[in-house]
């Protein structure tokens, strides 16, 4: 690969979402390469990694990597810290040209699923890749939303207690809030519920999911598994251990059983229920972290996405 196709990018947060990331970049195939990464902790493994991998490293934080003479080259920065820290690192890096991925739930920026809406915003300088309970359930909720109205959507996403680090767990109520707001506004549901579980099994359990979508009226059932179908299968484009645990369930609700709902009264329609698993490609930890792998893998797909497109526009241009 040339120069001119390489895309250095820099990861703030040597944690356990970034150092799976810089993993996942390192193995990759181009056009992302790394170019440094960055954490507060100079003992921290991401950043002993880094160094054992040659990757560029300041323990720092985001002073340090303004300071590194690799800063400009960087095309892409990830922020895999926390909420707080983001909006922090987002106001010094803003006003340097370099585009952002947020992996925290800071939702500073555009709120980005790659499978639904990446074209929507391919220029952003500073896209919010959810959650990772966000990223399992927002396509499932978009995959119902093309065959009926979904006036409420619910989920729950259960997670491992051993892949959940310092920064996951500091941002519980940010989970909460951005998994919700994306299943309006990403998903399309009128009304929205999320729930985080971190679940201290031993051994450790796989990254679960359930959603809830309240579809009006009488919606072609056949359809919407098919679709909900379709959607699993784009999502093991980059995330292949993405898989449905058993058929779509649905149950239906006339005005002679109607669901009562306390909020809103009787509803009248379809209840569409998807149980999920996600397996990860242990890259750092081991497979029950699919939590973390499907925030790192969305996060790597985007960025190549962005990269792709950013090298088209710049040929446009010659």
């Amino acid at each position: 690969m040339s120069a001119q196709q390489d895309w250095p990018v820099a990861i703030i947060g040597s944690g356990n979402i970034g150092t799976d990331l810089m993993i996942k970049v390192l193995r990759g195939e181009g056009p992302l390469v790394m170019g440094a990464m960055v954490g507060i902790d100079p003992n921290s493994d991401g950043l002993g990694r880094a160094r054992k991998m040659g990757v560029p490293t300041t323990a720092d934080g985001i002073d340090g990597l303004l300071a590194m003479p690799e800063f400009a080259n960087i095309k892409l920065v990830f922020d895999a810290t926390s909420a707080g820290a983001h909006r922090a690192n987002w106001r010094k890096l803003e006003h340097t040209g370099v585009r952002v991925l947020d992996l925290t739930p800071a939702a500073a920026g555009p709120l980005c699923i790659p499978v639904v809406n990446i074209d929507d915003h391919i220029d952003a300088p500073n896209l919010n890749m959810v959650t990772c309970g966000g990223q399992a359930t927002v396509p499932i909720v978009a995959a119902v939303g093309e065959l009926g109205f979904v006036s409420y959507a619910e989920i729950v996403s259960s997670i491992s207690s051993s892949s959940a680090g310092p920064g996951t767990r500091a941002n519980i109520d940010e989970f909460t809030e951005t998994t919700a707001a994306a299943l309006r506004t990403v998903g399309g549901a009128e009304r929205s519920r999320a729930v985080m579980i971190l679940n201290p099994a031993v051994p450790p359990i796989m990254m679960r999911n359930t959603i809830y979508c309240l579809v009006d009226g009488q919606p072609d059932h056949g359809a919407i598994e098919q679709s909900i179908e379709a959607m699993v299968n784009k999502v093991q484009g980059y995330v292949p251990g993405y898989r449905l645990k058993q058929r779509v369930q649905f149950e239906t609700f006339t005005g002679e059983n109607p669901l009562f709902i306390p909020e809103t009264g009787k509803f009248i329609g379809t209840r569409v229920t998807v149980l999920l698993e996600v397996v990860g490609a242990a890259d750092y930890l081991p497979a029950y972290a699919g939590n973390l792998d499907i925030m790192t893998s969305a996060a790597k797909t985007t960025a190549e996405r962005i990269a792709h497109h950013a090298s088209r526009a710049a040929g446009a241009l010659r």
